[in-house]
């Protein structure tokens, strides 16, 4: 599964997309100015509890926090 298809998949199940998931870390203090402070299993936590989403989807967001992938990563 590509990337993009992991962000559809998200936005299709919760109606959320990056811009949401950032702007929800920041206010949850998992980030600070846009950078990660927390471990990824607080992110993965955070996000099979509230959004029920699978681990690999899960673990997408995280990517996405950590900056590691973006909106533009296949």
């Amino acid at each position: 599964m590509s990337y993009q298809a992991y962000l559809n998949t998200i936005k299709q199940k919760t109606g959320k997309g990056p811009a949401d998931f950032r702007a929800m870390a920041e206010v949850k203090g998992f980030t600070k100015s846009g950078e990660l402070v927390v471990k990824a299993t607080e992110i993965t936590n955070w996000l099979k509890a509230d959004f029920e989403l699978g681990h690999g989807h899960a673990m997408a967001i995280y990517a996405l926090l950590k900056g590691i992938k973006n909106e533009d990563s296949v």
